[in-house]
């Protein structure tokens, strides 16, 4: 059975991504996606987000132990990205839900996931992947699924490839939704 992040991960893997990128983890929860992000751009840099400061503690003393600091670390809403990020990037991050280990009643709201998804998405460089890891065993995670898929199925085919991914015998489980913009 296929793990949830090593799919995403190989996504990324297959955009290209350079060591002088700059690519951006819009949830960064524990670190452990910011930190994957920093060691793939060691001469770039990686916006990192999240409203919680439990999340951007984690993140530091993540990156701080692996001695990376290409990090860019935003304590604020992904829904605020372009208020942050002035550059193109090659990739960005999703994981919807809330931060593992902590508190469950919050977590990533659709008000606020389309935008950050709409600039992640007018982010992107040609050849750039946006990648998403949608969790609906909860209610709003469910929401947010189905939000993001009739969403994203409305842009251009000719300007972007948007791949849906689940297990199609458990409809709980995470699935994956994948949004490259053509090199055109």
């Amino acid at each position: 059975m296929y793990q949830l992040l090593d799919v995403s991960k190989g996504f990324l893997e297959a955009c290209g991504i350079k060591e002088s990128d700059v690519v951006a983890d819009f949830t960064m929860g524990n670190g452990y996606d910011t930190e994957y992000l920093c060691r793939k751009v060691p001469c770039g840099k990686v916006y990192a987000f999240d409203i919680q400061a439990q999340a951007v503690e984690n993140t530091k003393k993540r990156l701080a132990k692996a001695g990376l600091d290409n990090a860019v670390i935003i304590h604020d809403s992904h829904a605020k990205a372009l208020e942050y990020i002035k550059e193109p990037i090659k990739a960005g991050m999703f994981n919807l839900g809330y931060l593992p280990g902590g508190d469950k009643t919050i977590h990533t709201m659709r008000e606020s996931t389309m935008p950050a998804i709409n600039a992640a998405i007018s982010l992107l460089q040609k050849g750039g992947i946006v990648v998403i890891n949608v969790y609906p065993g909860h209610e709003e995670g469910c929401l947010e699924g189905e939000m993001l898929l009739e969403e994203l199925s409305k842009l251009s085919r000719f300007e972007y490839c948007v791949t849906h991914l689940r297990i199609i015998n458990s409809p709980d489980a995470p699935f994956i939704i994948a949004v490259e913009r053509y090199d055109k």
